[in-house]
């Protein structure tokens, strides 16, 4: 009974294990992940798209929406110069597994797209889970990941994200573009 017990508590264990491991963020300095998306109208998004730009990620679900408001607040005040929706690739995702269906994958299409005009940005759709899986997200909260434009991981959050962490983020994310924009100028001096 002894040892039964002892498998049975072995094997519980390494499932747990194997199941953290499974919903690890993407590792801060790790390369950037594999997966892609559609949009609103099913054209493909693949991460591997965007090269030589930061990508940020900011992945939610409609009861998670509101969880890192503040951080989106912040990032709309970069957005209002060019340089930013220039430089940034910005990849905000809405999970909408369990929507797959007729009639509601075309109710949440139409809100989908109206939500992406109203911010003027594309929104994302991850209808079966497949990008939250691959990226290491767990389900009912917000993700944020900004990979650099060296195609590595800069900083990985799940859930509300502190003040002080959204000043982390947002200072990486200017220097990955105030980089650039340093870069282009030597090149242009170059010439």
């Amino acid at each position: 009974m002894r040892k039964h017990s002892s498998l049975v508590m072995s094997l519980i264990t390494a499932a747990l294990v194997h199941s953290s491991i499974a919903l690890a963020l993407p590792a801060v300095g790790g390369l950037r992940p594999v997966a892609a998306l559609v949009d609103p109208d099913d054209v493909r998004f693949d991460l591997r798209q965007v090269n030589g730009r930061p990508i940020l990620i900011v992945y939610e679900d409609k009861d998670s929406a509101t969880l890192n408001q503040a951080l989106k607040d912040e990032l709309a005040v970069l957005a209002r110069g060019d340089k930013y929706k220039a430089s940034v690739a910005l990849v905000p995702v809405a999970d909408v597994e369990g929507y797959d269906y007729w009639p509601i994958r075309g109710f949440v299409k139409s809100s989908i797209r109206g939500e992406s005009k109203k911010f003027g940005t594309t929104i994302f759709c991850d209808w079966n889970g497949a990008f939250r899986r691959a990226l290491g997200f767990r389900p009912k909260t917000s993700s944020v990941v900004l990979i650099g434009k060296s195609a590595r991981v800069l900083f990985a959050y799940e859930g509300a994200i502190p003040k002080t962490e959204r000043a982390r983020l947002i200072d990486l994310l200017r220097r990955e573009v105030e980089g650039e924009l340093a870069d282009s100028n030597n090149n242009f001096a170059e010439r």
